[in-house]
């Protein structure tokens, strides 16, 4: 948490609010949340730079700015990116950075404090591995119905493991990935190689159906995400099975079951599931 629906919120917003602005100051009060140079570093380079707009890969942010050096953002368990545009608004909400425009600010807030930003090339690879080797985008074309199976078919690891992996597939996080595997009747814990033709086009819908829905209700907000405007999601109330362990299915009505896989809460229904 954040994933793709919630950072693709937050990027939505922001954008729309900070394309063009000039960033006049920059200040951070815990300067480990940045992980590649020093708060210094990072203030200067970017300090009378213009944003020239915000995109987004899986999970992370990637705040383009009009000199050599931008900026990548990811919110890990409990980051946002705020847009205030007046002082004091989101006082006293974890924020740690603050990016001073040439109207309004852009805040980093994080309770847990779990959240990294880079000082990155604007051109060209970054430098960060975790985002230079992302796999393709979950609601990008490039992931189709063909690659999802290929993907599957490489490897007896679970499935959910292998929707997991941001190398692989970019984007999916516990939420999504319970819920899709939910709705596809595919248990997290299958050998991927043992899904077959049919069912992961039948995940492959469901991966998309999830998502989408996600985004239309702006993020899903189980305990602390808020978007960019800093209201929270609303698509908490579609979840069927993630956080509902203990009770009823909603289409059979066996107890929901919750396990460990790799160390990860997972969600399922043991007779919907297989």
């Amino acid at each position: 948490m954040p994933e793709l629906p919630e950072v693709e919120t937050i990027r939505a917003f922001i954008d729309d609010h900070i394309r063009g602005q000039m960033i006049t100051q920059v200040e951070t009060d815990l300067p480990r949340l940045i992980r590649n140079t020093t708060a210094d570093r990072f203030a200067t380079a970017l300090t009378g730079q213009t944003i020239e707009g915000v995109s987004r890969k899986g999970k992370y942010l990637f705040i383009h700015c009009s000199g050599p050096w931008s900026f990548l953002a990811h919110m890990r368990m409990t980051g946002s990116l705020l847009y205030e545009d007046h002082p004091g608004k989101y006082a006293g909400r974890a924020v740690h950075i603050t990016f001073t425009l040439s109207q309004g600010w852009l805040l980093y807030r994080d309770i847990r404090t779990l959240g990294c930003l880079w000082l990155v090339p604007s051109q060209g690879p970054t430098g960060i591995k975790g985002y230079d080797s992302l796999g393709p985008d979950a609601i990008s074309t490039e992931f189709t119905e063909a690659y999802l199976y290929g993907l599957l078919k490489q490897t007896s690891r679970p499935v959910k493991t292998v929707l997991m992996d941001q190398s692989k597939i970019a984007g999916l996080g516990n939420i999504y990935v319970d819920e899709a595997l939910f709705r596809a009747g595919i248990r997290p814990m299958r050998h991927s190689d043992k899904v077959t033709k049919k069912e992961a086009v039948r995940l492959h819908e469901a991966i998309v159906a999830v998502l989408r829905e996600g985004l239309e209700h702006g993020g899903t907000t189980i305990r602390n995400f808020i978007s960019g405007n800093g209201k929270e999601g609303q698509n908490q109330d579609n979840l069927r099975v993630y956080g509902r362990e203990g009770t009823p299915c909603t289409v059979c009505g066996t107890t929901i079951e919750y396990t460990k896989l790799n160390g990860r809460g997972t969600h399922y229904c043991p007779k919907c599931q297989t």
